[in-house]
């Protein structure tokens, strides 16, 4: 070993601290003159930072976006604007009514967004997923209103359709080799013909809204009369649940003995979602309280996002992602999470479709078709999840269907042309995907990526 290296073993052992910029090291270092010596105790950096309190964060925060580790802050920062430019124009678009159609109206092309996430985690693109949501409301509306079937049984055989679908379109990926694009390209064809065909000469079948899944996805809540104290408990359990997942995170990582965040973090954590959860709630409250629609799509981010976070599997998506070699010689069956990816895609694809459906009320020739893939891809991306995979989040759909949905009905209250709303819609894309390739380029700059 060189004197060079000798010395900042010293200085680190003498010390206890590592300077900003070191390499992160082990818990514990033995001296490498003497094996026979006890280890030394190294001070992880990011137990630095948080003895550090405010400055520390701040530093950290910093050092993340030096290099290129910007997270959910361009589109938050792009939301603020974008709300703040249409209240200017028409004070109309903030109000409780205006709001709640807006969390309304994104659930449908939300539960495409979440399918697609899974499949640009892998550096994937999925052409389908808007055919095969036009097939699935089609194929509940056949079954449940020409042929009598229970709606219950015929939204399970929709969403499993769904989910054969991607499956068939992962397994002609990852076992034959065809390219994905073109795979999901064949089924965006393929799949309407077959809605097409369902549905027949008249184009169009209405589905009854007064009961069954339709009712439920419509803008009816699970409270019913209750819906204003419902908007509260909902925003409640939230906060209970972040509290709890939390302190449970800080004990698992204490016993550990790896880096944890202090009960004072946790709280300002759980605090800020409080106010945001219950500031919600009172604003939807002030129009018809919260939709089934938007209480199903939150619970399925949640549930999600705890897949790709906390499971194996989602760990392994993540793996695949980054690095198929690498995944591979790591023991990852590669074909097999291709194949579970595709097929969450075309699941999701289907509830989105019922989602339409219940908005609708009918399965129509124009069901998942128009611009509905295209947005759905955009709030993906525009949320925060990489086009290069191995970096995203499943609350990049929520986020990403924030930005486009504001604008849509920003544009509609300003009695905006729809090629308009495209243009801007577009830019906004470009502006995103422009953003997650100049943070590519800084991490690696800056050895992170």
């Amino acid at each position: 070993m060189s004197d060079t290296s000798k010395t900042v073993k010293s200085d680190s052992t003498t010390t206890g601290k590592v300077t900003e910029g070191q390499v992160e090291q082990q818990d514990t270092v033995a001296p490498a003159d003497d094996p026979t010596a006890a280890p030394v105790s190294v001070t992880d950096p990011r137990l630095l930072i948080r003895e550090e309190g405010l400055k520390g964060y701040l530093t950290e925060f910093k050092r993340k976006v030096k290099g290129g580790e910007l997270g959910s802050l361009p589109v938050v920062i792009g939301l603020i604007v974008i709300w703040t430019i249409f209240q200017l124009q028409n004070d109309l678009f903030l109000s409780a009514d205006n709001l709640s159609d807006i969390s309304y109206f994104l659930s449908a092309t939300g539960m495409l967004a979440i399918g697609l996430v899974f499949v640009l985690l892998l550096g994937e693109i999925d052409l389908s997923v808007g055919s095969v949501s036009g097939l699935a409301s089609t194929l509940f509306a056949v079954l449940a209103v020409n042929h009598g079937m229970n709606s219950w049984l015929a939204l399970l055989l929709a969403i499993l359709t769904g989910l054969a679908i991607g499956a068939l379109h992962g397994w002609f990926f990852a076992r034959i080799g065809v390219p994905a694009f073109v795979v999901t390209l064949a089924g965006f064809l393929g799949w309407n013909g077959v809605m097409l065909w369902l549905l027949g000469d008249s184009g169009t079948i209405n589905i009854p809204s007064d009961e069954g899944p339709v009712r439920l996805l419509g803008k009816s809540s699970f409270f019913m009369d209750q819906a204003i104290i419902g908007a509260y408990i909902l925003a409640g359990l939230a906060v209970v649940l972040s509290l709890v997942g939390n302190l449970n995170e800080q004990r698992r990582r204490r016993a550990a003995g790896v880096p944890f965040r202090p009960t004072s973090e946790i709280a300002l954590r759980v605090g800020a979602l409080a106010v945001v959860s219950f500031v919600a709630a009172a604003v939807l409250n002030d129009a018809a309280g919260v939709s089934n629609a938007l209480v199903i799509f939150l619970a399925a981010l949640v549930i999600v996002d705890f897949v790709l976070r906390r499971t194996t599997y989602g760990r392994q998506v993540f793996a695949v992602g980054g690095g198929i070699e690498a995944a591979r010689r790591a023991g990852i069956n590669v074909p097999m999470v291709r194949i579970t990816v595709f097929a969450i895609s075309g699941g999701f694809a289907a509830i989105g479709g019922m989602f339409f459906a219940g908005q609708t009320a009918s399965a129509t020739l124009s069901a998942g078709g128009g611009n509905t893939l295209m947005l759905a891809i955009a709030a993906a991306v525009i949320g925060g999840t990489s086009l290069f995979g191995g970096r995203g989040s499943v609350w990049s759909a929520l986020l990403g269907m924030l930005v486009i949905q504001s604008i849509q009905t920003g544009l509609n209250l300003l009695n905006m042309n729809t090629s308009i709303q495209y243009m801007i819609t577009g830019a906004v894309l470009l502006g995103a995907v422009v953003i997650d390739s100049v943070s590519r380029k800084s991490q690696k700059a800056a050895g992170r990526a």
